[in-house]
């Protein structure tokens, strides 16, 4: 037993210098766990931040001055006072992204109680942005108009009930919040089975491979040297974005115990690194390897819950991917750093992952050792 953990040792530490002379992987793994993870707060494309807008005031009136004084940043930028004319050039540039044009009258007739129409162009080909500005606008808008006509804002008659929201868990309902830890959690997956495979390949395409076989060591301990390996690595990378840059740079609180959240995370590399090694002796180079990562990649994250709810997902989908790591990772994940759940909330997650991670093992192992055969 002691000579088995020496070797897996030794090995194990091979493989960290093999990927510390890696430059390319180095500047992988910083970017993905750096600056991918810092963009996905500060670049949510579908956050209404400084978005554009221009008024086309034909009418003013104190009340359409009042709704041009009522966007402000951060959502949308200092509105632009233009003509008719200049509209459809500003939006056709991209400059403007909203126009909203007020016609002559307009006080009057609200006054008058006609119910007069304003428009409002929007630039659709920022889809995500146009569909939330649009309605937040109407809502500005609306909310101008009734408080003009009853002078002071507190003359409303109160509505029969009244909903009283408490927003948990994210108070400022900032999406940034969201997309950092999910881009996280998503790297973790991606960067774990990338250098697993790659480190195996690189071994065959070295011819470093056939060394190992020559010494007294066995496929167990190869497998088991670089799972510990790189999966060490992908966690000191997990607990430094999560410290650095997303405590530090992007600011997210993280509600739930760090230490709980690596041991999820470990168990979730366990899987993930053996799937990496079944994988690379699937394919026969690097190339081959990125293709197949690709179609891997592609459903474990879409349909782990990290983007969409799995309960909006099939019946059939929800429970194909129950079989999957990255799911009981999401929701275990989730769980932790969002809602601060302890132990007792997340254990059957840590079970399933230590359950998959086994089977995953056991098969890649299997397929390991089949392949190397092949090689002696």
């Amino acid at each position: 037993m002691r000579r088995t953990l020496a070797n897996i040792y030794r090995l194990g530490v091979k493989e960290l210098w093999g990927l510390w002379r890696d430059p390319a992987m180095l500047v992988l793994i910083v970017f993905m766990f750096g600056f991918s993870v810092y963009s996905a707060a500060r670049a949510m494309p579908e956050t209404l931040h400084r978005a554009p807008i221009a008024i086309v005031d034909e009418d003013a009136s104190p009340l359409s001055l009042r709704i041009a004084s009522a966007f402000y940043p951060p959502q949308f930028m200092p509105p632009a006072a233009v003509a008719q004319s200049e509209v459809d050039a500003g939006m056709d540039a991209g400059i403007y992204t909203f126009a909203l044009i007020i016609p002559p009258g307009f006080q009057r007739d609200v006054l008058a109680g006609r119910a007069p129409a304003l428009q409002l162009a929007v630039d659709a080909t920022r889809m995500t942005q146009a569909f939330n500005g649009a309605g937040a606008i109407q809502q500005i808008v609306l909310t101008e108009v009734a408080a003009f006509v009853q002078r002071y804002r507190g003359t409303a008659a109160p509505a029969p009930v009244e909903l009283v929201l408490r927003s948990r868990f994210n108070q400022t309902l900032d999406k940034g919040w969201f997309g950092t830890m999910t881009q996280l959690i998503n790297h973790v997956t991606m960067v774990s089975i990338l250098l697993c495979g790659a480190a195996l390949i690189r071994e065959r395409e070295h011819g470093t491979i056939e060394h190992l076989l020559a010494m007294p060591v066995t496929p167990t301990e190869i497998m088991l040297a670089k799972v510990w390996s790189m999966g060490l690595v992908v966690l000191v990378a997990v607990a430094a974005s999560l410290q650095g840059v997303i405590r530090g740079l992007v600011g997210v609180p993280v509600e739930g115990s760090v230490a709980l959240f690596l041991l999820t995370t470990a168990l979730h590399l366990f899987a993930t690194t053996a799937m990496g090694i079944f994988m690379a002796t699937v394919t026969r180079s690097m190339p081959q390897f990125a293709l197949l990562i690709i179609l891997v990649l592609l459903p474990l994250q879409m349909l782990s819950g990290g983007s969409t709810p799995r309960e909006s997902m099939p019946e059939l989908v929800r429970d194909l991917m129950l079989a999957a790591p990255t799911t009981h990772f999401t929701m275990a994940g989730q769980a932790i750093l969002f809602r601060g759940a302890g132990l007792s909330v997340v254990w059957p997650q840590l079970a399933a992952l230590g359950t998959i991670g086994a089977v995953f093992f056991a098969v890649a192992l299997r397929r390991f050792r089949r392949t190397i055969g092949q090689m002696a």
